[in-house]
């Protein structure tokens, strides 16, 4: 008789909107950044996409049976994709990634291994800082300027919150408030809720396949009004210590 497979320690949530070349190629090049290193799954949120990426994803599964996927009916956006991944995860730590491959799947292990030495009772989240971007330059510029406003405001400590690849535990995450875009604040997040950021370099490559489903601009205007959302919130966030329990 076969022997059961291991529960995963770790999975790899990723949100994908019409990204069907993509999928494959980055399925195979997470599956081999991880075998023999963890027992671990691969989670994809489909959503709500029009370019048969579920049906790719569905393809794979007798090639990868650690792969899952779910579908979203409509379009939700990737706040909403990553939140459902999460929740269907399986594993205790999370590591998200984009889509579009620009996230190099071989800088999972080093994050997994920094995040299982840590020693802390405060909850850890590591976060990929692109320390060289592989992007267009108004594209760098952009996010540059929407870096410094919201380290201003938020105080989070962190150089690059844009980078899809980060590492969190489930339970902590799951605490987080839900709201749109909140993808783009988890390390302001994590901080509310009394844990630890740490970035850690990480690569960055070009877009080989598809294209960008985000305009520059339009992502930076609707940046600065979700910044003050999140001030809001972590300046009325509320804490509690105990000092004594029976």
């Amino acid at each position: 008789m076969a022997e059961a497979p291991l529960p995963p320690e770790l999975s790899v949530v990723v949100p994908v909107m019409n990204e069907a070349e993509n999928i494959a190629p980055l399925v195979r090049e997470i599956a081999a950044a991880l075998t023999g290193r963890a027992a671990f799954e691969i989670v994809y949120i489909d959503d709500g996409s029009t370019d048969g990426s579920f049906e790719r994803l569905r393809s794979l599964r007798a090639e990868f049976p650690m792969l899952r996927a779910q579908r979203h009916a409509r379009r939700r956006g990737q706040s909403a994709a990553v939140l459902t991944g999460v929740k269907a995860a399986r594993a205790a730590v999370i590591a998200t990634l984009d889509g579009d491959g620009q996230n190099d799947p071989a800088d999972i292990p080093k994050l997994f291994e920094l995040y299982r030495a840590h020693q802390s009772q405060q909850p850890l989240m590591l976060a990929g800082h692109r320390t060289t971007r592989r992007d267009s330059w108004i594209k760098r510029i952009s996010s540059k300027l929407a870096n410094g406003y919201r380290a201003g405001k938020l105080k989070d400590d962190t150089p690059d919150t844009g980078c899809g690849l980060k590492l969190f535990g489930r339970d902590v995450f799951l605490a987080f408030p839900a709201f749109d875009h909140m993808h783009r604040f988890l390390p302001a997040l994590m901080i509310r809720a009394g844990g630890i950021v740490r970035s850690v370099p990480v690569a960055h490559r070009a877009r080989e396949r598809g294209a960008s489903k985000y305009g520059t601009w339009d992502r930076l205007v609707v940046g600065i009004a979700d910044v003050r959302g999140v001030a809001w919130l972590i300046e009325r966030g509320i804490t509690a210590e105990v000092a004594e329990d029976i």
